[in-house]
């Protein structure tokens, strides 16, 4: 039971996961405002505004900032797991999805609309991987704003 204590009150933790729900949250009602649906999948699909990845990690940052201190070394270590993880987002699986994108126009470019044929084990890619760097620094904004909202306990 101590354990479970100790998770629901690690400040760092908790900074983390609600820097990800807002960041989901906000995604899913920009995506609702922009494209007049709602996708649910937006509240827990990768990629779009904003990047909820860059907001994880940045609060971690901030967090760890707050609690431990810029010269802890758990600081040292979100700084180094934020800069890989940002530039994942933004670079390798932001690429990823460009490539999808293409690859799913040239499958549907392949074959005339009147010949057609459903292929039941044919399954699009998803093109919503990465971010652009609006959206990252959407993500970042939001991973910053959260933990100086929640108290240091």
């Amino acid at each position: 039971m101590n354990a479970i204590r100790s998770i629901f009150g690690n400040y760092v933790l908790i900074c983390s996961l609600s820097s990800w729900a807002t960041a989901q949250v906000l995604k899913f009602i920009l995506n609702y405002f922009m494209n007049h649906e709602l996708k649910f999948e937006r509240l827990s699909g990768a990629g779009g505004m904003p990047s909820a990845h860059s907001a994880t990690v940045t609060a971690l940052v901030i967090a760890c900032a707050r609690f431990e201190g810029v010269g802890s070394t758990f600081f040292a270590l979100s700084v180094a797991l934020a800069a890989i993880v940002i530039y994942d987002a933004m670079g390798v699986r932001h690429e990823a999805g460009e490539h999808a994108k293409i690859i799913n126009q040239m499958r549907k470019s392949s074959v005339p609309a009147e010949e057609e044929i459903e292929d039941p084990d044919f399954k699009e890619l998803k093109e919503m991987l990465g971010h652009t760097p609006l959206e990252v620094v959407g993500g970042v904004m939001t991973g910053i704003l959260i933990p100086l909202i929640i108290p240091i306990p």
